[in-house]
């Protein structure tokens, strides 16, 4: 059987626009940093509300956790575009990738997805009416830390449920990482220390 999944600490975000901060801490509790208490700190060292993925960037390289930024759009974004950890892999990451690296046992991932693409069990009769009701893209984070090859499913993170986890089909999370709006933004976390940049790389190049 071919299944890998690591022990991610379930973090339920606090607002509506937080689930990326709870990704982040979902990670850093992974990694065994334990250097905040909780959402609000992150959102203190955020200074916004208004959270992109370069924002989650930021965080994750403020505390020194090695990892790859890619995109299909880039867009130098000038409050961040003259630090290091800005440096973008402009290339479409497919949902056979995210397996081959999880299943490496090198990496777990923050993706940006549209909510409104998953079907996921912890989604009630109301969240699926609202979906109905609002088809535009409803973009959320979530941490992919598992992969079931037998059953091409993942196992995620969620962070607007308070379930610990959730399973999602490859299908289903390819829709919702390929959506109009996410610009297939994921970050590749590595699990293997600083040279997770370089290994995130070869890595993915293994993968194509």
């Amino acid at each position: 059987m071919d299944f890998s999944c690591w022990q991610v600490p379930h973090v339920q975000q606090t607002f509506t626009w937080d689930c990326g901060l709870a990704c982040v801490l979902m990670v850093l509790r992974t990694l065994g940093i334990d250097c905040c208490d909780g959402i609000a700190d992150l959102e203190r060292l955020c200074h916004t509300t208004s959270i992109w993925t370069v924002d989650l960037a930021y965080l994750l390289n403020k505390f020194s956790v090695s990892f790859s930024f890619c995109t299909v759009t880039l867009g130098a974004n000038p409050q961040y575009s003259a630090e290091s950890f800005y440096r973008l892999l402009c290339r479409s990451i497919t949902a056979y990738d995210i397996a081959f690296l999880l299943l490496s046992g090198h990496c777990i991932a923050i993706a940006l997805v549209d909510k409104s693409k998953l079907n996921l069990p912890c989604m009630s009769d109301y969240d699926v009416q609202q979906h109905n009701d609002e088809p535009d893209y409803m973009g959320h984070y979530v941490v992919i830390c598992g992969y079931d090859a037998d059953n091409c499913e993942f196992e995620i993170r969620y962070p607007a449920s308070a379930r610990k986890c959730e399973r999602v089909t490859m299908k289903s999370l390819d829709e919702a990482r390929k959506s109009f709006g996410t610009d297939e933004d994921i970050l590749l976390v590595s699990l293997t220390g600083k040279s997770g940049m370089k290994l995130s790389r070869k890595l993915l190049a293994c993968s194509m």
